[in-house]
């Protein structure tokens, strides 16, 4: 997934690289549940790109929705935060996302499971994949304070993703 992740990764991001081999946890969120915590994107307006005329969203917004990711190394007491960003850093909404999906011929039905991928935001602990925070920032990422660090998972960690509206 990784090598078709790098290739896939203007404009919409690596889109495809996520729906072979998807594992979720025991909840998934409704989109309604999501409604009271609409918010203005971090993008604000879609200029670059632009968006082709069916990925227009003329209610163009975002949900406020707080994200933490951590990696917990076989050698590690604890875990160590490698990200936290939040899911209004999303350049293409989940209106958008579905579209996208649905232009391109795949069947979409009600109960389908669809993840937005990589939500990654500016600040140098938010970006949201290890490939691109090791690239940005010439190295391996840092497992919090614990004094491990990684450019790819190793055999045996521990990721722990997580995920908080508040209201």
């Amino acid at each position: 997934a990784r090598d078709i992740q790098k290739w896939e990764m203007a404009p919409l991001g690596p889109f495809g690289a996520k729906n072979f081999a998807t594992s979720i946890s025991a909840w998934v969120v409704p989109y309604e549940a999501l409604l009271p915590f609409r918010t203005p994107t971090s993008a604000g307006t879609q200029t670059d790109p632009e968006p082709l005329p069916y990925l227009q969203d003329p209610n163009y917004d975002a949900f406020d929705v707080q994200l933490q990711v951590a990696i917990q190394g076989k050698g590690m007491a604890a875990p160590g935060v490698v990200c936290k960003s939040n899911m209004k850093n999303l350049y293409w909404n989940i209106r958008q996302q579905l579209v996208h999906h649905a232009v391109t011929g795949c069947a979409m039905r009600p109960g389908d499971l669809l993840g937005t991928g990589t939500i990654s935001g500016s600040a140098p602990d938010s970006l949201g994949c290890m490939l691109e925070a090791s690239w940005k920032h010439g190295g391996a990422v840092p497992l919090g304070d614990s004094g491990e660090t990684r450019t790819f998972l190793q055999d045996g960690d521990t990721v722990t993703m997580s995920g908080r509206c508040e209201g």
